[in-house]
């Protein structure tokens, strides 16, 4: 079954959820090895425990990451996407800790056609939210997508 929305099928408004995923200590520790993050404040149990946060908190790009994941989840660009423009406003809200539950949500904001006529603008507000519905991040990100094919 092919989900692609193309920029004539955005409804103004519409949300997705992704479903569930905790992040594991695997996840934690090979995002710190692929990204070279080793701050004591993520990776150094001790000095964690002695912070505010009283534990190792997962590094706040990984949020990000978890976030282009489940726009693929949803398949809903798999055929359509061209671009990632920018992101907008984001907002570190609250810390991401191993064993979180993350899901994320998207709704469109809004959408135009690109100076070309061939291309379309779509406006996305997207957030991050733990097993207790807090959000932990939150912000926009506009994405230029395919108009449908003929």
């Amino acid at each position: 079954m092919n989900n692609t929305l193309y920029y004539e099928d955005v409804v103004i408004g519409e949300e997705y959820i992704s479903p569930g995923r905790t992040v594991t200590e695997a996840d934690h520790t090979m995002f710190n090895m692929l990204s070279g993050d080793w701050n004591p404040i993520h990776a150094d149990a001790e000095y964690a425990r002695g912070s505010p946060f009283g534990q190792r908190l997962v590094a706040g790009v990984f949020g990000l990451a978890l976030t282009m994941g489940a726009f693929n989840r949803w398949g809903i660009f798999e055929e359509s996407a061209l671009a990632l423009l920018n992101l907008r406003e984001w907002n570190f809200k609250a810390p991401i800790f191993i064993n979180d539950t993350i899901h994320v949500t998207m709704q469109f904001t809004g959408k135009r056609l690109a100076s070309d006529d061939k291309r379309g603008l779509v406006q996305r507000k997207v957030r991050l939210l733990n097993q207790r519905d807090e959000v932990v991040q939150e912000g926009y990100t506009d994405m230029l997508i395919m108009l449908r094919p003929p």
